[in-house]
């Protein structure tokens, strides 16, 4: 098990990720009844993006490093939120410094909050744990995420979030993906879940849709940015999100906003966006 995320920190996948992430916080915080965030695959919390594993790939240039002047209306709608977590984490933190999905939830959550992260790699643990030390409103396991995750839910708050943002180190980890997301939604179906998967084997993408429809969730919504052609580039140039229970109206936010990303983060002119229901609410 090699991979650091450290070296992909601050790319066009987290720019979405992390935007998407920021806007549900952001919407829970609209409401005074206290929330959860449990995060499966948390990381170290925070990356220095002027350190080694960074600068080695250049991929924040490419991602975050676009993001230096203000954008169009609807692209300044969505990033807003992720925008201020990021000029707070740079304040406390240093300028180079970028908030992995643990930090935006610890910079965003209110005194009545709480939080779990899980991370297994035990060197990132430590970090996480080094970053949260002392916050009696976070715990840090080092554990299996999905072991993590099943041994917390249900929270006894009813609203909140999960994030499931696994490395895919093991073979058949989107395979099972489904029925796991499944399992833990049928524990605790009124909070979000947040699920991040790479595109790159469109076959293996589309099995992984069908795997999704048939499991029984419900309202799931389904948010896609590819920066080049898949089908003809090297590496992962496409990221995808399921949205569980996602926030009112981000779906016409992300519909509004998504183009103008595309057009800020892409490398030629044949990548593309979507943000539609992978599975719609069943209705009666």
């Amino acid at each position: 098990m090699n991979y650091r995320h450290a070296f992909h920190a601050g790319n066009f996948a987290d720019v979405l990720k992390h935007a998407v992430l920021a806007q549900c916080l952001a919407a829970l915080n609209r409401k005074d009844q206290p929330w959860r965030v449990i995060d499966t695959h948390a990381g170290p919390g925070l990356y220095d993006l002027a350190g080694d594993k960074a600068r080695r790939t250049g991929e924040a240039e490419d991602g975050v490093g676009r993001l230096t002047q203000e954008g169009a209306p609807a692209l300044e709608d969505l990033l807003a939120p992720y925008r201020a977590v990021l000029a707070e984490a740079r304040t406390r933190y240093g300028e180079t410094i970028y908030p992995g999905s643990p930090a935006i939830a610890r910079l965003m959550m209110r005194p009545s909050d709480r939080a779990v992260f899980c991370e297994k790699h035990p060197d990132e643990a430590l970090a996480l744990t080094r970053y949260a030390r002392n916050d009696p409103r976070v715990k840090v396991v080092e554990l299996d995420g999905w072991t993590g995750l099943k041994a917390n839910l249900p929270p006894k708050e009813r609203r909140g979030l999960v994030v499931i943002d696994p490395p895919f180190e093991a073979a058949d980890e989107m395979e099972r993906l489904p029925s796991l997301l499944a399992a833990a939604w049928r524990k605790w179906q009124t909070g979000q879940y947040l699920v991040w998967y790479p595109i790159k084997d469109l076959r293996r993408t589309d099995a992984f849709y069908t795997a999704i429809a048939a499991s029984g969730l419900q309202k799931v919504l389904r948010i896609e940015l590819a920066i080049a052609n898949p089908a003809q580039a090297d590496g992962m140039v496409g990221t995808g999100l399921l949205l569980i229970n996602p926030p009112w109206p981000l779906e016409n936010t992300l519909k509004s906003a998504l183009p103008e990303l595309l057009k800020l983060l892409q490398r030629k002119n044949d990548g593309f966006w979507r943000c539609d229901w992978l599975v719609p609410e069943k209705t009666a």
